[in-house]
C-alpha cells in the first residue's frame, strides 16, 4: 500500500502524493529541509512520481518550470519553511505571466510557532501575492476520514486550478507539527485496517478541461475534440475530455464530462455548442460565410469577426511568441487561416512557425527590418490585424501598430489581456486550432504525409516563396488584396536575400551570425532554449525560415534573466538533446543550475556568447553616457568560463571557427552538459546591427 500509516504527518503527506499521482502528476522537484520532511518522504516513496532533489530553491523552481513547459502538465515543487519559499518567487511570476502550470507546496511551522521567534518561521500565507491562480493554507494534518477527504478534494481542486481556466501556479502552504520524521504512532497505525484505499480514491480521475490552448497547456477540450483541431483522438493527454465520434468505451470518456453523460448526449457530438438552440446567446455575433449556424465555436462574436476579415483587402496575421504543445498542428492551423483570408503571416522567431516554413507560403520573417523603412511601412499599413497570442518582441512592429491603429483581434483561449498597446482591440477567447476549423471548415485537416503547401525545400532552395507573378495568386486577376500580399512577399524575398548574402560572407565570430546559422544546421526537431536580452532579438532579426521543426522555448512572461540555465535543463530533462543560446550574464546569473547536472536525464549544449557584459545595453541610448555605462549597465564580469565549468565537471570548449561550430552541432551528444563558448565584441556587434538593420530593405 502506498499510503503510509506510521503517523499523522506520513498519512497526510502520502494521501497528498497519492492523490496527485492518480490525477496525472509525473514529476516533483524537491528542495532539502526539515519542516518539509513528511512531504519529501511521501513523494520519494511514491514510485510512480519522479522525485528530483535540487539544492537551490530558485534553481529548482525554474527547473520545474522548464519541465512543465515541455510537458504541459503541472509539476510539483516542494520546500521547507522560511526564506526557502521566497526563492521560488521569480519562477512563480514567470509561470503566471507565461501561463505554465506549477503546484507549489511550502511546508510551514504550525500556528503556535509563528510570530514568536521560533526560528525559520516567516509569514508564508499568500507570500506570492496575486501571482498564483489559487492559493490556500491547508488545515493541520488529521487522521479522520472526513479530514482526509477534505485533503483529497482540495488537492484535486489545486490540480484543476493549475490548468483551468488558464494554466499557471497554485500555492498550498502546509503546516506540520512534530514529529517530522516517520516514527510510529500506534493509534495511526491501527487505522490501516479500516482504510479502503480503492474506495477512498474511487471518484478520483485525471482532469483535463477546456479548449486546446497555446502556450503551452495540454490539449484542453472545451467543446470536444474536433476534426482539424490538431489533436489525435488517441493522444494520452486527451483522457477525461469529450470527443466527437468516439466510442462510448473510449478512454477519452473516462474521468471527464463523458463519464457522466449518456453516449447520445449532444455534448459528445462535436462540442457543447452542437446542443445549443440557435437563439442561444452564445451564438450572438453572427456567423461567417460558409459556416453552419450551429457550429459549436461560433460564440463570443467569432462569426461576425470572420465576416469582417473576409471583406478586408488589407489584413495581416501576427504570430507572436508561442511554445505550443503540438507545434505542427499549431502551424498548420495558422497556415489554414492565412490561406483562407489570403493574408500574410508575420512570424516571430520565438514561435515554431519559421521552423515549419513549408506549411505556409505567406510567411514573413523580416517584418522588423521591413518596417524600418518608413515609406514601405506606410504602404503596408493594414486595416485589420489578427494577433495570435502575445505580440512579437519587435519594437518596430509595436510602434508601427501603435501608429497605424488597425482594428486588432487577439486570438487566445486564456483570460489574460494581450494588448500592451491599448489599441482598438477585441479579444476572441479561442485557440488558433479551433479558429481554423471555423474559418474554413470545408478544408480537411492536413496529415503528416500530406500538405497543400509548397514542397519541402532543399539546401539549395530559398526558404521563401518566389515573388508573386503578375496576375496574383492562383492565376486569378490581381485584386487589391493580392497586390497588398504581393508587396509583403516581394519585400520579404528582397530583405531575406540581403540578409543571407551579408551574413554568409562574414568569416569572423559575430553575434548575429550565431542565430542565423543555428536556424540552418541544428538536427531536426531540436528543442532550443533562447535566453532573454540580445539572443531573443537576434533570433527575431536573423532566424531563417526552415523545415527543421526546431522547437523554441523561452521565458518571455516576465522577460527576465532569472533561472535561464535551470529552465533550459528542465526542458532538456527526459527530452531530445537540447540547445541553449545565451549571453554570459544570463548564464552567470544562474550558475547554481549546474548543480542539477547529476540529475539530468538527457543532454544540453550551451552556446555561450561571451561578450563580457550586457550586449543589449549597447543598443540603448544609455550607452552614450560614460560614466556610468560600462560599470553600472554593461557590468563586465571578466569570468574564465573554462575554470567555472571545470568546477562543476561540465565540458567546455572555445569555438573560433564557423566550420567547427557547425560540426559540433551536426550531431548532438545524448547525455551531460557541455558549453561551446564564442568570444565576441559587444561594441563591434552593436555597431554592426546599427549599421545594417535599416539597410537590408535597401538591398545592401
Amino acid at each position: 500500500m502506498s499510503i503510509d500509516f506510521r503517523n499523522t504527518n506520513t498519512l497526510w503527506s502520502s494521501i497528498l502524493a497519492e492523490t496527485l499521482q492518480r490525477l496525472g502528476l509525473t514529476t516533483a522537484v524537491i528542495c532539502p529541509g526539515s519542516r518539509s520532511a513528511p512531504l519529501t518522504i511521501a513523494f520519494a516513496q511514491n514510485h510512480n512520481i519522479e522525485s528530483i532533489p535540487v539544492l537551490d530553491e530558485r534553481s529548482a523552481s525554474f527547473f520545474a518550470l522548464g519541465i512543465a513547459k515541455k510537458s504541459g502538465l503541472p509539476v510539483a515543487l516542494i520546500c521547507t519553511s522560511g526564506t526557502a519559499a521566497a526563492n521560488f518567487y521569480p519562477a512563480i511570476i514567470e509561470a503566471r505571466e507565461s501561463r505554465i502550470p506549477l503546484l507549489i507546496f511550502t511546508a510551514d511551522r504550525p500556528p503556535e510557532l509563528r510570530d514568536c521567534h521560533a526560528g525559520q518561521a516567516i509569514d508564508q500565507v499568500k507570500i506570492y501575492g496575486n501571482y498564483p491562480n489559487w492559493q490556500a493554507e491547508l488545515a493541520m494534518p488529521a487522521t479522520s476520514l472526513g479530514m482526509l477527504g477534505y485533503l483529497r478534494q482540495t488537492i484535486a481542486y489545486a490540480w484543476e486550478r493549475a490548468q483551468f481556466p488558464t494554466p499557471g501556479p497554485v500555492h498550498l502552504n502546509i503546516p506540520f507539527r512534530d514529529p517530522l520524521v516517520p516514527v510510529s504512532d500506534i493509534a495511526v497505525e491501527a487505522l490501516e485496517t479500516q482504510f479502503d484505499m480503492e474506495d477512498f480514491f474511487a471518484g478520483l480521475e485525471p482532469i483535463i478541461i477546456g479548449e486546446i490552448s497555446t502556450p503551452p497547456s495540454p490539449p484542453l477540450l472545451r467543446g470536444g475534440v474536433r476534426r482539424g483541431s490538431g489533436i489525435e483522438p488517441s493522444h494520452p493527454l486527451l483522457k477525461g475530455g469529450v470527443g466527437s465520434g468516439i466510442e462510448p468505451s473510449h478512454p477519452l470518456l473516462r474521468g471527464g464530462v463523458g463519464s457522466a453523460i449518456e453516449p447520445s448526449h449532444p455534448l459528445l457530438r462535436g462540442g457543447v455548442g452542437s446542443g445549443i438552440e440557435p437563439s442561444h446567446p452564445l451564438l450572438k455575433g453572427g456567423v461567417g460565410s460558409g459556416i453552419e449556424p450551429s457550429h459549436p465555436l461560433l460564440k463570443g462574436g467569432v462569426g461576425s469577426a470572420i465576416e469582417q476579415w473576409q471583406k478586408c483587402s488589407r489584413g495581416i496575421i501576427i504570430a507572436g511568441v508561442a511554445q505550443p504543445q503540438f507545434p505542427e498542428q499549431y502551424c498548420r492551423a495558422i497556415a489554414q487561416i492565412s490561406q483562407s483570408l489570403n493574408w500574410p503571416v508575420l512570424a516571430e522567431g520565438l514561435s515554431p512557425l519559421r521552423n515549419y516554413a513549408q506549411l505556409n507560403p505567406h510567411l514573413i520573417s523580416t517584418y522588423d527590418l521591413i518596417l524600418r523603412n518608413g515609406e514601405l511601412a506606410d504602404k503596408l499599413t493594414p486595416e485589420i490585424a489578427i494577433q495570435i497570442g502575445d505580440l512579437p518582441t519587435s519594437k518596430e512592429l509595436r510602434n508601427w501598430l501603435d501608429k497605424t491603429q488597425p482594428k486588432r483581434y487577439i486570438i487566445h483561449p486564456s483570460h489574460h489581456n494581450f494588448d500592451p498597446l491599448h489599441g482598438r482591440t477585441i479579444h476572441l477567447r479561442i485557440s488558433p486550432e479551433n479558429l481554423a476549423t471555423v474559418i474554413s471548415p470545408q478544408v480537411p485537416p492536413l496529415t503528416n504525409t500530406q500538405s497543400t503547401q509548397v514542397p519541402p525545400l532543399t539546401n539549395t532552395q530559398s526558404t521563401q516563396v518566389p515573388p508573386l507573378t503578375k496576375g496574383g495568386l492562383g492565376g486569378v486577376n490581381t485584386s487589391e488584396s493580392n497586390e497588398y500580399l504581393q508587396l509583403w512577399h516581394n519585400t520579404e524575398t528582397q530583405v531575406r536575400q540581403a540578409i543571407d548574402q551579408k551574413i554568409s560572407a562574414i568569416q569572423n565570430i559575430i553575434e548575429p551570425k550565431v542565430s542565423w546559422l543555428l536556424s540552418q544546421i541544428l538536427p531536426a526537431g531540436t528543442p532550443i532554449f533562447i535566453a532573454n536580452s540580445m539572443p531573443v532579438r537576434d533570433v527575431e532579426f536573423f532566424w531563417q525560415p526552415n523545415n527543421l521543426e526546431i522547437q523554441p522555448f523561452f521565458n518571455r512572461g516576465a522577460n527576465g534573466i532569472d533561472g535561464t540555465l535551470s529552465t533550459a535543463l528542465g526542458v532538456a530533462h527526459r527530452n531530445q538533446s537540447c540547445i541553449m543560446l545565451t549571453g554570459d550574464l544570463a548564464l552567470l546569473h544562474d550558475t547554481n543550475g549546474f548543480l542539477i547536472k547529476n540529475k539530468l536525464v538527457g543532454h544540453l549544449t550551451i552556446i555561450l556568447i561571451n561578450n563580457n557584459g550586457g550586449g543589449i545595453f549597447e543598443m540603448l541610448p544609455v550607452a552614450k553616457f560614460e560614466p556610468p555605462f560600462e560599470e553600472f549597465f554593461a557590468t563586465p564580469q571578466d569570468i574564465n568560463f573554462a575554470k567555472l565549468c571545470a568546477t562543476y565537471g561540465v565540458e567546455h570548449e572555445i569555438i573560433d571557427d564557423w566550420e567547427v561550430f557547425q560540426a559540433k552541432l551536426s550531431l548532438l551528444p545524448n547525455r551531460g552538459i557541455r558549453v561551446l563558448e564564442l568570444a565576441t565584441n559587444r561594441r563591434t556587434d552593436a555597431k554592426w546591427r546599427q549599421d545594417n538593420l535599416s539597410k537590408f530593405t535597401q538591398g545592401s
